[in-house]
């Protein structure tokens, strides 16, 4: 009697049938939806929609007064001259330490990596803490800072340099793996050719980059608007002098004048969405170009 091989194949190798996982029922698709749509209601339009709400409960006269005080529009300053002192201190850094780690091999890279995520890790409060430590009245280097008249702590000096060290890790860790990604076969190419380690970077290294290095800028803008806690420490909460945006609303807040607060509060909200259209650009920009690239 003669047998079908293939039948005999067919019962010896039986047919696997795989799975899809992002096939899943239209049911299950909708409920996992909902949930995250329920979210984000929840915990982020609706608090956002109750600011603006808050904000003009007096009208939009009291709305405008609140912005246009002087205590306001002095914060409104103090907070847009840290973002222009420290915003482009920590691109310089983000750069050169993203060159040091992705360009050449050492000992101790590892480390340094360890280095620059250290703020991640440490309580903004915790960080305030220290540079009062080191830089304050009865700190480390108080007594040499009194004697040549500088003041660090309850200054603007002292807001600077919170904010850089709780911001300086948003370029550097956008643009390490980005540069790691794209390796180092360009950068030797142009210096074959010829040109300088300058040259090389401007014309090479910096377009290949540039999406990648603003998408960081912008992650540390916000944080630095939004920075309340380091800041808090060093600041002594002086009103007109050393209250950023963050401070000036804890003030109000803590004064039960609640329309003014959330006035200034909506402004905050407002730089955070233009923060996040200019992100969701940014990002479409990188997809494309790497669609493109492709």
């Amino acid at each position: 009697m003669e047998h079908d091989n293939s039948v005999v194949a067919k019962a010896n190798h039986p047919v696997i049938i795989t799975r899809n996982a992002t096939k899943e029922p239209k049911s299950i698709q909708w409920i996992l939806i909902s949930i995250v749509l329920l979210f984000l209601t929840l915990f982020l339009v609706v608090p956002l929609i109750a600011i603006f709400v808050k904000a003009f409960e007096k009208g939009a006269e009291a709305y405008f007064a609140a912005i246009a005080h002087p205590d306001a529009v002095a914060a409104i300053k103090l907070t847009l001259i840290v973002v222009l002192i420290t915003l482009p201190l920590n691109a310089i850094f983000g750069v050169v330490a993203a060159w040091t780690i992705t360009k050449y091999d050492f000992k101790g890279k590892n480390f340094l990596i360890t280095l620059i995520d250290l703020p991640f890790s440490v309580s903004p409060v915790i960080a305030g803490l220290i540079f009062v430590l080191l830089f304050g009245l009865h700190g480390t280097l108080g007594p040499l800072l009194q004697s040549l008249d500088i003041k660090v702590i309850f200054s603007i000096p002292g807001i600077v340099i919170a904010s850089i060290f709780i911001t300086f890790p948003f370029i550097a860790r956008e643009l390490i793996p980005l540069m790691q990604s794209q390796g180092t076969s360009e950068e030797e190419a142009s210096l074959t050719l010829g040109a300088g380690g300058f040259k090389t970077f401007w014309y090479v290294t910096l377009p290949n980059i540039k999406w990648g290095l603003l998408y960081g800028i912008i992650l540390c803008n916000a944080r630095i608007i939004g920075e309340f806690g380091a800041v808090s420490v060093v600041s002594g909460h002086i009103r007109g002098m050393t209250n950023t945006m963050p401070l000036h609303i804890e003030i109000l807040y803590n004064e039960y004048q609640f329309s003014a607060a959330f006035a200034v509060a909506s402004l905050m909200s407002i730089f955070a969405i233009i923060t996040l259209i200019i992100k969701s650009f940014i990002e479409w920009k990188t997809d494309f170009k790497s669609t493109k690239a492709r």
